[in-house]
């Protein structure tokens, strides 16, 4: 699944395209992906000029002079293509601009999905008005962790992937930041001290800038709107790499399944 990494170069990779640019035409080639597609979609962004385009966590958003958000969600293999020279199968939504750019919605899987939301109302919108701040946000750190975790017996590493805690940080990520700061992803959030949730939160902006610079990962299907694999997969400090050595000590790294989920970890380190 894309996360949150990906999605914000996917939007980086759409702005050059679309920011200042009018809409010319939108083709909405099925009903729907993982829900039904807004119905009055194609009549309220036709002829709308985009104004700014953004992210919130793993959501891209496209706003328009009109007063309209588009919110993008990528699911599990969804991924915008730019300028295809051919629509393909999957190509789901088709976005023409004023100046004969093409942007297709790719996602074989469908389990991605798009919305039209008035801007001044993002705040309400479901998903967001549960959601905890921006990892990348000045919100985010160890003294927001302190009050958010206080008391709580769950492991850190289940609390973090808790959109009402953080927006926006998935699996790889998550991983990669306990392991940086070299807390065990089973350790008990509510007992770990002020100063290792100071070291945990720099520790999780300093992965996701990685990721980020790097152009995101290059998993399943995910690619850049320039067509280009991301490569941070050669990256990753524990994420997918049981047996290696931890980058940080150099033992082995170990794999569990916590809830269905890989967790990988270092266990002579991370404590």
């Amino acid at each position: 699944m894309p996360e949150l990494p990906e999605v914000e170069t996917t939007v980086r990779g759409l702005t050059p395209v679309l920011k200042g640019h009018r809409i010319g035409s939108i083709e909405l080639r099925r009903g729907d992906l993982r829900r039904p597609f807004p119905p009055d979609l194609r009549q309220r962004l036709t002829g709308a000029r985009v104004t700014a385009l953004g992210r919130r966590a793993k959501y891209g958003l496209i706003e328009t002079d009109r007063g309209d958000t588009l919110v993008f969600h990528l699911g599990m293999s969804g991924h915008w293509r730019v300028d295809p020279e051919e629509i393909g199968k999957h190509d789901h939504v088709v976005i023409r601009t004023d100046v004969g750019r093409r942007l297709a919605l790719n996602d074989h899987r469908r389990f991605g999905s798009l919305d039209l939301v008035r801007t001044e109302a993002l705040g309400d919108y479901a998903p967001f008005a549960v959601m905890g701040p921006e990892p990348l946000g000045e919100d985010f750190d160890g003294a927001y962790l302190h009050r958010a975790l206080a008391s709580r017996s769950a492991p850190v590493k289940a609390l973090l992937l808790d959109q009402r805690i953080v927006a926006g940080l998935g699996n790889i990520y998550v991983c990669d930041a306990l392991n940086l700061a070299g807390i065990a992803p089973g350790r008990t959030a509510g007992r770990i001290s002020r100063p290792r949730l100071d070291r945990l939160a720099e520790s999780v902006k300093t992965v996701l800038r990685a990721a980020i610079a790097a152009g995101g990962s290059s998993l399943r299907d995910y690619v850049q709107p320039n067509g280009e694999l991301g490569y941070f997969s050669s990256d990753w400090r524990v994420y997918g790499r049981e047996g290696k050595a931890c980058p940080a000590c150099g033992a082995a790294i170990r794999r569990r399944v916590d809830s269905g989920r890989s967790t990988f970890h270092c266990q002579a380190c991370q404590r």
